[in-house]
């Protein structure tokens, strides 16, 4: 495994909080569990994961600045850099005993992705990428899918719960796209969703009401896979909309033209 120097802290940091967070994964169902909102659940592995992360990469990077989903924004001498971490993407996911959620990091420099990683710890597949220098799982180097025609595709989405505003638009998203696709998928972790876009297990992925910690590190896994990124509305950057729509090269253009057509 080769990268820079912020690349390998970045895979050291995840790898330690996805063993403490599999340990405690095994014994989910004696975990103590809060409540932040509806449908939003925060644990003590969620909050000790951001701990291990913030004290590895702060410990190393002290002057970086910090956006971190459990402990908000924090400024750092340099303001050119900053860390975007979500210690637990796909929580509900966790707290169900369900194995598919990831930790998130990403390196932003000068408003601009970087270095990311995506650490799926129940499976042991490790999602990293840095600025022009490719998008790996584990060893192997990843490409987005090469399909072109939609009636082949599958995509991804997270559909909004528990009466969240989003909700309307996301299912007129479904009725444009389902009839004209393969499937649409969700699994409870954009982090996940945009990961699997990289090495072309989904042909694309979009979602609305999305937060920067959730899809940062993707973003640059997509990128760097050869796919391409942007808001779903365009005239936008994608962390001021909430909103993301990724995919392959081939189906690009056509997946944006029916997420973007009038209502």
């Amino acid at each position: 495994m080769h990268g820079s120097a912020n690349l390998n802290l970045m895979i050291k940091a995840a790898r330690k909080a996805g063993r403490a967070l599999v340990k405690d994964f095994r014994e989910v169902e004696n975990l103590q569990v809060s409540s932040k909102g509806p449908g939003d659940f925060v644990s003590k592995a969620d909050r000790e994961a951001e701990r291990i992360i913030k004290e590895e990469l702060r410990g190393a990077r002290p002057s970086y600045g910090w956006l971190g989903e459990e402990t908000g924004e924090e400024a750092g001498e340099d303001p050119t850099r900053r860390w975007i971490v979500d210690p637990l993407d796909g929580t509900t996911n966790f707290l169900h005993g369900l194995p598919h959620w990831a930790v998130s990091i990403a390196l932003e420099h000068k408003g601009e992705i970087v270095a990311g990683v995506v650490f799926d710890a129940a499976k042991d597949e490790l999602f990293y990428a840095e600025k022009g220098l490719g998008s790996f799982m584990n060893e192997t180097r990843l490409r987005v899918s090469g399909r072109r025609t939609m009636i082949e595709a599958i995509f991804a989405t997270g559909v909004p719960f528990g009466g969240r505003p989003t909700l309307p638009a996301t299912l007129q998203d479904l009725a444009r796209l389902m009839p004209v696709c393969a499937g649409v998928r969700r699994w409870g972790s954009a982090a996940l969703d945009l990961a699997y876009v990289a090495a072309g297990r989904y042909d694309g992925y979009w979602e609305r009401g999305i937060n920067a910690w959730d899809i940062a590190a993707g973003l640059i896994l997509v990128k760097e896979a050869g796919g391409f990124v942007a808001p779903v509305r365009e005239g936008r950057e994608i962390f001021e909309s909430g909103s993301v729509i990724a995919g392959n090269a081939g189906l690009y253009d056509q997946f944006c033209a029916v997420l973007r057509a009038p209502a």
